[in-house]
């Protein structure tokens, strides 16, 4: 037995209400709908990758008839690439200098292991 979204049941007769609260939800909800749904497609559909004071913005530039999806894809990747959130994680608590050189050289190892697998793949392929 299935229930409409803005009837509940009274409890003392058992008669379905329409609560003010359920009404309001609907409300807002349908509103913010309609403005998003009819909002103006801005000009300039470009985002920027730079560094402005300490901030980081990241550019994605959409094609025409290009869907969201893979836009928002291409975004998370560059965001990745930019390693600003590998920043933010590393400063929500503190980090002393010894433990910042420990995740640095092992950050650099990694990089390195990284290089050396990826020169050594592209050797192979030309050979």
């Amino acid at each position: 037995q299935t229930r409409p979204l803005l009837l509940c049941h009274h409890q003392a007769n058992n008669t379905p209400t329409v609560t003010m609260a359920r009404l309001t939800i609907l409300l807002v909800a349908l509103v913010a709908a309609m403005a998003t749904a009819f909002a103006p497609v801005p000009l300039s559909r470009t985002v920027s990758t730079t560094a402005l004071n300490g901030q980081t913005r990241v550019e994605v530039k959409i094609g025409e008839g290009e869907p969201i999806e893979s836009a928002l894809r291409r975004f998370k990747r560059e965001v990745n690439k930019s390693g600003h959130l590998m920043d933010l994680r590393h400063k929500r608590y503190f980090e002393n200098s010894q433990d910042r050189k420990k995740r640095k050289i092992v950050q650099a190892r990694i990089r390195k292991r990284l290089e050396r697998m990826n020169a050594r793949r592209m050797n192979q392929r030309r050979s």
